[in-house]
């Protein structure tokens, strides 16, 4: 058997263990008085009980229960906190002997020095024995750490009780026995701390039976104490146990006297949840600003992707003016949400750092850079859109200058064709002279010249027709129609040519006179006259040209063509000759000529008529070629009016984007100095607005005048506007960065002078001046600092370490601000996960979860409410009804990395 001897020499009269003298012996108490062992087993198993319920478990027989040492183990490990080693599970007595002795060794470690106590009799079910070892843990777990105005032990109780029910009348505490027989200083206890559960005044001195009882069925109601005593017990006896009492009567005191701690740590709570409320309410708003933003995108995107053709310029350029309408009404506001979205973000995640909570992550598809891939999507989609108008504005003048050439080629052609399907169908070579015939022979064959000639004509209504339908004519239909008429008539005359031809051959046998006269007429004349008719639709064709070379190409052309009008005069000269030729002849020979020349149906007078008409034409197609020319001249003055401003606002943002960057690297002074600096930087930046406005002014007279090109300048009014953009937008953020700044170093306690230490450290590794650190540039900054990342295993895993703390996102480089957080985070101590659940712990009476009712006791109304909604069903194996689970809940607000 193992004993435990009172050898305990060290402890004086006064010290701490004094307790353990155990001055009224509990042996000879259980042999005087039975009653008072009923009372002991009774309060003792009820004491147990209140704490094994939290293992989950109970006793029924308190001797009996304890034998194996198993539940007498977790007992001691419910009340001490502390793991003891680990149980032998077997069922022989060896087995239990070592589970009672690992308890015991335990409780003689708290200081505890055991009389008489040893394992055999504990397995043996010794109930003297065993309610002296239950009795020496309550004093050393429940009574010993009871201290008021430095008395402890049963002496600070007894103090605590006394001061506790000193304004109570018929109540008069000096001892823990006969003090408590009547049950009022019970209900005084409950009544001083809960005035709310008990009406005092109501209690009678001579009954008792019933104080008691109303005092234990409050205190196991609403405080959690369980019934450990019996009235009709109490009253009965002469003498109350005095342990019995003193046990329960601990429990009072440590059910009130935590009411401070509780307390203070509602008061911990109630600003960690405050700074998690506000927090929240951030993530919310950005949450919902950057899902406003997107769905903008989302919408604008498809609009901007719409390829929908038109039918007409003018229908282009209604879509073109909605496109400009765009840029300057609804797209800046969207520019300035985007600013504001990137500025709340950072501002959020700085307070989240310096409250010590986990970095914000917005919810998929929304984070910051998320939103610009999506803006920078809704700009290609804006330079596709603008390219795409540009395109079918040029595409649709195209089609229109080819259907108006289609249709003026066609009518020519077809008011030429006119009738040339009867004349050739006709028999009128049966009942003719020779000589008519040999006339009509010859006439055929200057038909023939004549269907020659126009052969070019008509590949060239075919080939618009098919131009016209590869650039997607709307009017396709009706063109094709037309051509294919115009290709089958063609097709026709060339078979009818070919029958006539044939037929005039074989009269031509029999007939054999012929003038030659008109013959030679009829062959000189057709192809004048059809380079006449040329020459008339190349005078009226429509022209495009886009810069001052092209149309000094047509000017030039047009100059070449006048220098050929005097020998066509001569042309046309000698083909009047030869009609007049023909008069002479038939005048001096008596010849009555009966009707024009049989060879063509050309006219002297038809030829005199086209001449007029071509040479009226010359000087229109002057003054049209000179209009064009005055026009391209004065696109080409816009032209360079649009590329003196935009080269002076190129070079003008170019520069400001390099001063800005150097201003960024290069901050002196106080970080309120140097926001004041960046604000009046700003408004400077802003008073040139006029400037890209006159330059967008600009941009418009170079889009209405429909002019695509320019060489004088390098610049584009796109890559001006995102350069202006990112000019205002690069202000903004340094502007944030410094306000992050003071908002770190306000919340840190951080001096003027570490911020310059800070800075100096920062710039002197950033050797590119690009105002980030990369991996190699922050481990060197490390290892000035002192931090040990050498490259060695253990390095590397600090650095990875500390990487995850400046870089969150994984981007590979480490900002100034980040390179803040991180060495005030180092030097600052903030409220942690452990604390707050410690915090909870105390509200919910050092029990591992709480219930609703006690979240609205100790806590504001809008903050209980807060934690009940977000806080799980507690599940453990000893969870209540209306269990929460505070663990849990603390770790959420401070990440799984606090765990």
């Amino acid at each position: 058997m193992v004993d435990y001897h009172a050898a305990n020499n060290q402890a004086s009269a006064g010290g701490p263990n004094q307790y353990m003298e155990q001055e009224n012996d509990w042996d000879r108490d259980l042999l005087l008085d039975p009653a008072w062992e009923k009372q002991q087993r009774k309060t003792f198993t009820a004491w147990c009980n209140s704490h094994l319920r939290k293992a989950g478990t109970q006793i029924e027989n308190i001797e009996e229960d304890f034998r194996d040492g198993l539940k007498l183990m977790l007992l001691l490990e419910v009340i001490s906190g502390e793991r003891l080693p680990k149980p032998e599970r077997g069922k022989m007595r060896v087995h239990k002997i070592n589970n009672v002795n690992k308890a015991l060794d335990f409780i003689a470690s708290k200081g505890v020095k055991l009389v008489s106590i040893g394992a055999e009799e504990i397995v043996d079910g010794n109930a003297k024995m065993t309610l002296g070892m239950i009795w020496t843990i309550i004093l050393r777990f429940a009574i010993q750490d009871i201290s008021v105005e430095e008395t402890s032990a049963k002496e600070g109780l007894l103090l605590w009780c006394q001061r506790k029910t000193a304004p109570y009348k018929n109540v008069n505490v000096q001892n823990f026995h006969i003090s408590w027989k009547d049950g009022l200083a019970f209900n005084a206890l409950i009544h001083r701390h809960r005035p709310d559960l008990i009406d005092y005044d109501s209690l009678r001195k001579d009954d008792p039976v019933t104080n008691l009882n109303n005092a234990f069925e409050v205190a196991e109601k609403h405080l959690d104490i369980p019934k450990m005593l019996d009235a009709e017990d109490i009253v009965g006896t002469l003498r109350p146990d005095e342990k019995a009492i003193m046990t329960y009567v601990s429990c009072f005191y440590h059910a009130f006297s935590g009411a401070q701690k509780a307390e203070t740590a509602a008061n911990r709570i109630c600003k960690v949840l405050a700074v998690n409320q506000e927090n929240e309410q951030m993530m919310e708003d950005y949450e919902k600003l950057a899902s406003d933003l997107l769905e903008w995108i989302r919408r604008t995107i498809p609009w901007l992707q719409d390829r929908t053709q038109e039918k007409t310029v003018n229908d282009m350029q209604a879509k073109q003016e909605d496109f400009r309408d765009y840029r300057r009404v609804h797209k800046p506001p969207k520019v300035q949400e985007k600013c504001q979205l990137e500025i709340s973000f950072n501002t959020l995640q700085t307070k989240l750092r310096l409250s010590n909570r986990p970095a914000f992550m917005p919810s998929e598809g929304r984070m910051v850079s998320d939103i610009n891939t999506a803006w920078h999507n809704l700009e290609g989609a804006e330079k596709g859109y603008e390219e795409w108008m540009l395109s079918e504005i040029r595409r649709l003048e195209r089609l229109e200058h080819l259907a108006e050439k289609f249709h003026q080629k066609a009518a020519i052609h077809e008011s030429w064709t006119d009738g040339k399907e009867a004349m050739l169908t006709q028999k009128d070579y049966e009942t003719s002279t020779l000589s008519e015939v040999k006339a009509l022979l010859r006439k055929h064959e200057a038909f023939e010249s004549d269907l020659a000639a126009h052969q070019d004509r008509v590949e060239q209504i075919a080939a618009i027709a098919q131009e016209l339908n590869e650039l997607d004519y709307y009017d396709a239909a009706s063109v094709n129609t037309r051509c294919q008429k115009i290709c089958d008539q063609w097709d026709n005359l060339g078979a009818l040519t070919h029958s006539r031809k044939e037929s005039l051959e074989r009269t031509e046998k029999q007939l054999e006179s012929i003038d030659e006269l008109y013959l030679e007429y009829a062959k000189r004349a057709a192809p004048f006259n059809n380079w006449m008719e040329g020459a008339m639709e190349d005078l009226q064709d429509m022209f495009i040209v886009h810069n001052i070379d092209e149309i000094q190409g047509l000017i030039t052309a047009h100059e070449q063509f006048k220098e050929t009008l005097p020998e066509a005069n001569k042309e046309r000269e000698a083909i009047q000759s030869i009609q007049a030729e023909v008069q002479k002849i038939a005048q001096s020979n008596g010849i009555k000529l009966s009707g024009g020349n049989p060879y063509t149906s050309i006219t002297p007078e038809s030829i005199d008529n086209k001449w007029e008409k071509a040479m009226a034409m010359v000087p229109q197609r002057d003054k049209a070629l000179q209009e064009e020319l005055n026009k391209q001249n004065s696109n080409d003055s816009l032209r360079a009016t649009f590329a003196t401003q935009a080269n002076a606002v190129g070079a003008y943002i170019q520069a400001k984007m390099e001063e800005i960057g150097r201003i960024s690297i290069e901050m002196n002074g106080t970080l309120e100095d140097q926001l004041t600096h960046l604000r009046e930087y700003q408004q400077s930046i802003m008073s040139y607005m006029p400037e890209i406005n006159k330059l967008e002014a600009d941009h418009q007279h170079i889009q209405e005048a429909l002019i695509f090109d320019n060489k004088y300048t390098s610049y584009t009014m796109e890559h001006l506007r995102v350069g202006w953009e990112q000019l205002l937008t690069t202000i903004a953020r340094t502007m944030n960065e410094v306000e992050n700044q003071i908002l770190t170093r306000d919340a840190k306690g951080i001096s003027q002078e570490q911020l310059y230490e800070y800075r100096a450290s920062f710039n002197h590794f950033d050797k590119n001046h690009s105002g980030a650190l990369n991996h190699e540039e922050f481990k060197a900054c490390l290892i000035s600092l002192g931090y040990d990342v050498e490259n060695d295993k253990q390095g590397d895993s600090e650095f990875n370490r500390i990487m995850g703390m400046v870089d969150p996102n994984g981007t590979g480089s480490v900002t100034f601000q980040g390179f803040i957080n991180f060495m005030s985070t180092e030097t600052t101590d903030t409220d942690t996960a452990d604390q707050v659940m410690a915090s909870f712990k105390i509200l919910a009476g050092d029990k591992n979860y709480i219930t609703a009712e006690e979240l609205r006791r100790e806590l504001p109304p809008d903050q209980a409410e807060y934690c009940i909604a977000r806080m799980a069903p507690y599940a453990g194996p000893d969870a209540a009804p209306g269990a929460l689970d505070y663990m849990s809940f603390s770790t959420a607000l401070y990440g799984e990395s606090d765990l």
